[in-house]
């Protein structure tokens, strides 16, 4: 019965995180990651809290609690960033939410070495669920159109031609120069990839965070905090070291950049094994082969993360075994590292024919997202503590599963009345 228990404590909660855009499929092996994050209390606790921001006043209700209980339990959950707590810089009003797995807190807790948890445990298990079961990758960077993250372009490989096609949010630098927090911590992916002795040499301390993410991750000792120029030394280091630049797929105060390799990092492995379903979104660049130029080196298909780039014949009937560069345009993320790799200058980007959407903020994502998974019921009706809330959830979840012209005719007065409010009451950056 005990044991019973214990897995209802962490089932509750794994409904509770599939209610957001980007869940995390029923598992055995995600029982056990969740059991080493939280305590069965604790799983029971955060199961009922809301999906958008809230505060102390807000969870001691749901948990009938006092304020002040329910802050010091709230507190505790952020000090070990399984949940953020972000401080309205007017008022000095504490709001609080609870990330996704990923980019969230599966990522959080290996940003730091710690020994309050098995890490190593810890990272074999991530390993199981992530690679080897693969329903919770596949779900997290296959379902719908729009996804959680999205490449930068290497701004070293920009002629002064295309810098003209770039907007400010597709530039890394631009990220750090506009943030009003920036905090580094340790590759999630590669400190994973190290307790399993198969990290590269790559940089272990340069995974970003920006604004609210950073400001709550420096605060509870996950992140370092630095400054714009130190930050700008680390995208230099990334791209230096031809790592590709993956961040918060967002126009404005993007909450990460991962510098990402092709052998530890999850985005990059994803990219390949899905590269058909499009599981990362691309720049609004492709890189150009001129063969005339190519020499055959290898070093672009050598540094390419997702492989998109491999080499053919040449088909020069002077050098019959001479090769080439040939990209597939399919499968590219356009990031430009094979562009600055290249010895001979045979590379260049171009403009894709049709522009990369990316979502204005966080929260017009999550609700994009939401609606393209059939989930926007559990944004809109947030409050699983009221029965009404409950009952229209439910409502709206047989409605988003109507075939397409029925779900237009039904969804469509839903869509404009609640749209807009869901994204300008309750986005905490705006």
């Amino acid at each position: 019965m005990a044991h019973h228990t214990v897995r209802s404590a962490y089932q509750s909660l794994t409904d509770r995180l599939n209610r957001f855009p980007q869940g995390a499929p029923p598992s055995d092996l995600l029982y056990q990651i969740l059991a080493i994050l939280f305590s069965e209390t604790e799983a029971e606790l955060v199961a009922l809290l809301p999906i958008k921001p809230f505060t102390a006043k807000q969870a001691a209700r749901i948990w009938k609690k006092s304020e002040t209980e329910a802050r010091n339990v709230l507190d505790q959950l952020a000090s070990r960033a399984v949940l953020m707590d972000i401080i309205d810089d007017e008022t000095g009003v504490t709001r609080y939410v609870m990330p996704p797995p990923m980019a969230g807190f599966f990522e959080f807790a290996l940003m730091r070495l710690r020994d309050d948890i098995d890490q190593k445990l810890l990272s074999e298990l991530y390993y199981q669920y992530i690679t080897v079961e693969e329903d919770f990758i596949k779900a997290l960077f296959t379902d719908g159109e729009t996804q959680l993250g999205r490449t930068f372009v290497n701004e070293q490989a920009l002629s002064e031609d295309n810098a003209l096609y770039v907007l400010d949010y597709e530039r890394a630098s631009q990220v750090i120069q506009t943030a009003s927090h920036i905090g580094v911590g340790m590759c999630y992916c590669r400190h994973k990839a190290d307790h399993r002795g198969e990290a590269c040499d790559a940089e272990m301390d340069i995974c970003m965070t920006f604004n609210n993410v950073a400001a709550s991750l420096t605060r509870s000792g996950f992140a370092r905090t630095i400054d714009v120029a130190e930050c700008m030394d680390l995208l230099n280091l990334a791209q230096e070291q031809n790592l590709v630049q993956f961040g918060e797929n967002v126009r404005r105060r993007v909450s990460f950049i991962c510098n990402c390799c092709g052998c530890c990092c999850e985005a990059m492995i994803a990219a390949r094994r899905f590269a058909i379903m499009n599981p990362v979104h691309t720049t609004n660049f492709l890189p150009v082969v001129d063969g005339d130029a190519c020499t055959g080196c290898q070093k672009c298909a050598q540094v390419c993360p997702v492989e998109a780039m491999t080499m053919v014949s040449a088909n020069d009937p002077l050098k019959p075994k001479r090769m080439k560069a040939w990209v597939n345009n399919d499968t590219c993320l356009g990031c430009g590292v094979c562009v600055k790799a290249c010895p001979a200058g045979a590379l260049s980007l171009k403009s894709r024919e049709k522009r990369v959407i990316t979502p204005v903020n966080g929260t017009h994502k999550a609700v994009v997202m939401a609606i393209e998974r059939g989930k926007l019921q559990h944004l809109v009706f947030d409050n699983r503590a009221l029965t009404s809330h409950r009952a229209m959830a439910a409502i709206l979840g047989v409605i988003l599963k109507l075939p397409p012209i029925k779900q237009a005719m039904a969804s469509k007065q839903m869509k404009s009345r609640y749209l807009d409010r869901l994204i300008q009451k309750f986005d905490p950056a705006e």
